[in-house]
C-alpha cells in the first residue's frame, strides 16, 4: 500500500501550499484552499490521517477522494491553478508560481497524471496532512 503525505509550507489567503510525498520521495507541490474552519467547498482539510480511495469523478475522472474528513466528502486530488479551482479539494502541481496576479501552482496536468500513474492498481491508501 502507497503512503502518500502533505506538509504545509504555507497558509494564506491565497491558499495552503505544500509539499506531496509518495513513499518519502516528493511527487509534486499542492494548493489547497485557505484556512476557513473546515468549512465545505470553501476550506482546507484538518491536518491529519485520513483513508484516500480510488473513484471515478464526473469532472476529472479517475482520481482518489480523502474520505473521514469530518463534515465533509467529495475531496479529490484533481488538476486546477489557483484556490478558486480547488471547490474544497487538493490540486497538484508540478511548481509553485503565478498565473496573471494569482499565486498557484504550475503544470498541474502534467503533476496529475503523473501521480495517477505512480498510483496505478491502487484501490486505497494512507494520507497524512502535516503542518
Amino acid at each position: 500500500m502507497r503512503k502518500v503525505d502533505i506538509t504545509r509550507l504555507e497558509k494564506g489567503g491565497e491558499g495552503t501550499f505544500g509539499v506531496l510525498r509518495l513513499d518519502g520521495r516528493v511527487q509534486c507541490v499542492t494548493l489547497e484552499p485557505p484556512e476557513l474552519g473546515n468549512r465545505v467547498g470553501l476550506s482546507c482539510i484538518p491536518a491529519g490521517t485520513y483513508t484516500c480511495r480510488s473513484v471515478e469523478s464526473p469532472s476529472f475522472g479517475p482520481t482518489f477522494e480523502v474520505t473521514e474528513v469530518p463534515g465533509r466528502t467529495a475531496i479529490l486530488f484533481h488538476q486546477g491553478n489557483v484556490a478558486r479551482d480547488t471547490h474544497g479539494c487538493i490540486l497538484l502541481g508540478s511548481r509553485f508560481g503565478r498565473l496573471g496576479e494569482e499565486r498557484g501552482v504550475l503544470d498541474s496536468r502534467a503533476a496529475f497524471r503523473e501521480f495517477l500513474a505512480d498510483c496505478a492498481g491502487e484501490h486505497a491508501f494512507q494520507f497524512t496532512i502535516k503542518e
